[in-house]
């Protein structure tokens, strides 16, 4: 008898998990179970498009190696698969004297990661963006653009040609044992599992609790916000431009970003979400917020980082605080030349303690792999993730 297999989640990860348990497992029964009724709803569907180096993460660290193996592999699936990507590579720009140890130390991480950068000066800076101002960048030669969703739609077919059944519209309500077997209780019907794969994402955690796992980390929203640049000011904005990050935190700061379709998003910010799919402050939902305001870690976190988070909600809230973040990279940017565009979530894991997970954190129990951290950079790892966890399957 053909093993089953169930994937919960309908986004990159989830979609790469089926596609290569279809090529690994060719006897095996897939279906994928997403609750929307479209796939990459949610933080696939909502990223800056952006195929990740591997220069920010710790050497030897999930992240460090799947996204280092993830750059190439996913750039190489899309030629394959005749996808639009742009190696265009990315710039990571100190703006003052104080920022430059922090970009040498970013220097070194990368090298270790065994990527290709290069520090430079403000003159050769101005070569590949003219409009930005610095003492200093680090130039990452590998970093790439694409559309995460339109990955998506090509790894769904994939998987269907190979026999993978995708559901959509169609969320889990509960996770039992029978024997061997997992039944998985959803809004259409139960469906029978002898391997569950949960790749949730904001709700992984949930998903985890439903079938008797009791997750490390609780999922803590943040919302990412951006602006666009007017048609006629893109020209400001070559590539990608980015700002030396806080190394305490997991956000990059607000950047720069050219979208393959050629639009040049700025953003996003980092502001708690009331709603794990809180994508404006109009968006709360009793459920979450309680959540939030129950869990321990989130409030030892806050204790930590207040002014983080406040500096983030000002700039949230004010747009004239938000372009002055940008100006400090083009100085030549107004107010007028940004126009609000799209909101992602992002779903951080945080240990009861109150620290950040910050690396992907994927746990196996049993017959189950549950992905309980995979914020960017996910969707440029997803191949990788996908065969990492497909190799922890039982068959």
């Amino acid at each position: 008898m053909a093993t089953r297999y169930v994937v919960v989640g309908g986004g990159i990860i989830g979609l790469a998990t089926a596609q290569w348990i279809t090529v690994t497992r060719p006897d095996a029964e897939v279906t994928v179970l997403e609750k929307e009724s479209r796939l990459a709803a949610h933080q696939t569907g909502h990223n800056s498009g952006v195929i990740h180096a591997g220069v920010y993460y710790r050497p030897g660290s999930l992240k460090a190696r799947l996204c280092t193996a993830g750059n190439r592999s996913m750039v190489d699936f899309c030629t394959e698969h005749g996808i639009p990507v742009d190696v265009c590579g990315k710039l990571i720009v100190a703006t003052d004297q104080a920022e430059l140890p922090r970009l040498r130390a970013l220097h070194e991480r990368a090298v270790a990661n065994g990527l290709p950068v290069r520090m430079i000066g403000p003159d050769e800076t101005a070569g590949y963006e003219p409009a930005v101002a610095c003492v200093g960048a680090l130039r990452v030669a590998s970093t790439a653009i694409v559309d995460f969703t339109a990955v998506c739609a090509t790894l769904a077919r994939l998987a269907e040609r190979a026999g993978a059944r995708i559901r959509l519209g169609v969320r889990v309500t509960g996770i039992r044992a029978t024997g061997r077997t997992q039944v998985v209780d959803t809004t259409d019907g139960e469906v029978p599992a002898d391997v569950l794969v949960n790749c949730a994402g904001l709700h992984a955690d949930r998903v985890a609790r439903l079938a008797g796992v009791r997750p490390p980390a609780r999922i803590v929203p943040f919302r990412g916000e951006y602006y666009e640049l007017r048609r006629d000011r893109r020209d400001l904005i070559r590539g990608l431009v980015y700002p030396v990050p806080d190394p305490r935190f997991p956000f990059l700061g607000v950047h720069l970003t050219r979208m393959i379709d050629g639009s040049v998003h700025a953003g996003p910010n980092a502001v708690l979400a009331l709603a794990r799919e809180g994508y404006s402050w109009g968006r709360i939902d009793p459920r979450d917020v309680a959540g939030l305001v129950g869990y321990p870690g989130l409030w030892r976190l806050a204790g930590r980082h207040l002014g983080y988070g406040l500096t983030e909600v000002r700039r949230s809230l004010s747009k004239r605080r938000f372009t002055a973040s940008l100006a400090r990279l083009v100085p030549g940017l107004t107010e007028d030349d940004l126009v609000p565009t799209h909101a992602g979530v992002r779903a951080q894991a945080i240990a009861r303690d109150g620290s950040l997970v910050d690396d992907f954190l994927i746990v196996r129990n049993d017959r189950q792999v549950h992905v309980l951290n995979a914020p960017s950079p996910a969707a440029t790892s997803s191949l990788e993730i996908a065969r990492h966890v497909v190799a922890q399957l039982p068959t």
